[in-house]
């Protein structure tokens, strides 16, 4: 059995975070999800079980922390776009950037946890509820811009939701293209284009 690390004095949040994550995922594949507890994630990093829930909220928050590092990124990539245009055609264009640019820094050792060892995980209502959450946090996001860009409410909740579909779509496959899949961004990219491309007669 691997050692309990030692905590390095000072760590940064960030780096915390990860360690936590990384000892997660080491008993995950030698217990499975079900059979690894916090203590024993806590004991793994070296740290206390209240420093566990300083960074997550429950077990299942540990699959998360380069989703939510994305999602951060996407605010601050859409806060950078010009807003309350009213102009609608131009707000596709904008969303998809901001997109692109939120996933920028995955690289295939950010692959996700959930998406190549599911089998060690099995039904976990707690860990869907956790990804839903984060998924409606990035929709509302997405509809808001498009909102202040002049498209109706209902149609901005439909392109977002779509748009998330994509990325969850092209994660699956970037997970599923091994070791050299690469970065990210261009599995998604390509399923903008796809999504966004008329259907073919062999499509319909």
């Amino acid at each position: 059995m691997t050692p309990p690390r030692t905590p390095t004095r000072g760590r940064p949040p960030a780096a915390s975070r990860e360690l936590l994550q990384e000892a997660a995922f080491e008993l995950f594949i030698e217990n499975g999800y079900t059979g690894t507890t916090v203590d024993q994630i806590a004991t793994r990093a070296g740290v206390s079980r209240n420093t566990f829930f300083n960074y997550f909220e429950a077990k299942g928050e540990v699959f998360w922390v380069e989703l939510d590092a994305a999602t951060e990124r996407l605010r601050a990539a859409l806060a950078d776009q010009p807003t309350d245009t009213g102009d609608a055609s131009s707000a596709p264009l904008a969303i998809r950037q901001a997109m692109l640019r939120s996933l920028a820094e995955l690289e295939s050792r950010h692959v996700p946890f959930v998406l190549t060892q599911y089998d060690l995980i099995g039904s976990a209502t707690e860990l869907q509820a956790s990804a839903m959450s984060r998924f409606a946090t990035q929709a509302r996001l997405l509809s808001g811009f498009l909102e202040r860009h002049g498209v109706d409410a209902a149609t901005a909740r439909t392109h977002a939701y779509a748009l998330i579909a994509c990325v969850v779509s092209a994660a699956q496959e970037w997970a599923n293209a091994g070791p050299q899949r690469g970065r990210l961004e261009p599995f998604v990219n390509r399923a903008f284009d796809t999504a966004l491309a008329p259907l073919s007669p062999h499509d319909r």
